[in-house]
């Protein structure tokens, strides 16, 4: 979907906003029935957390898919021990933007910098984290170039390396910034209500 498009299709949406706790959730319902539900932080306006979820063949909701920002401590603790136990050690990948850029955190990679090598595939349109000792491969996409059907620039992407973890990030090009301005100011259209730590749900 072009960038045009996917703005129209945020206006289109049914959306609550609920203040609490420093931040700003908005809840979005699409005509397709998916749901996206997102955080800001009310003083920097700063995307914290963008989940997504649809509802399954039988007609039920699924569980969220985090997009941006990490799972909750309550669901993380609601997790089987021993499975904690045991991916305690494991790389553990998250996104978690700034203003003027996409960027993920990979923790638990004790490897030296010049081990690890992070590059742009256009063809498969995603970024590609490898190490030269084979100890760590991954693919991930950036869905909001896809929704705005943006071209991945190698240019864009850097990475750095500090405390076990390697940092990535990719500069929002002109046209993801202006579409976020613009969103924005819808935004600060919907009337918020206040509430405290509870979810934010559009009928």
């Amino acid at each position: 979907m072009a960038g045009p498009g996917w703005l129209e299709r945020l206006r289109a949406a049914r959306k609550t906003a609920l203040l609490g706790d420093g931040k700003r959730k908005i809840h979005y319902l699409f005509e397709d029935g998916k749901e996206m539900a997102e955080e800001y932080d009310v003083t920097t306006n700063q995307l914290l957390v963008r989940k997504w979820r649809e509802k399954t063949a039988l007609g039920a909701y699924g569980n969220w898919q985090i997009e941006v920002g990490e799972l909750p401590l309550p669901v993380l603790a609601a997790l089987d021990r021993e499975l904690i136990k045991e991916s305690s050690a494991n790389p553990v990948f998250m996104r978690k933007d700034t203003k003027n850029s996409f960027q993920w955190r990979i923790r638990n990679l004790p490897y030296p910098k010049d081990v690890y090598s992070v590059t742009v595939d256009k063809d498969q349109r995603c970024c590609v984290v490898h190490t030269t000792n084979k100890k760590y491969y991954k693919k991930f996409s950036i869905p909001d170039l896809d929704r705005f059907q943006l071209p991945l620039n190698s240019n864009a992407l850097s990475f750095t390396h500090a405390n076990n973890t390697l940092i990535i990030t990719y500069q929002k090009p002109a046209e993801i910034l202006a579409a976020e301005e613009e969103l924005q100011k819808e935004l600060k259209k919907i009337k918020a209500a206040n509430d405290g730590d509870g979810e934010c749900k559009t009928q």
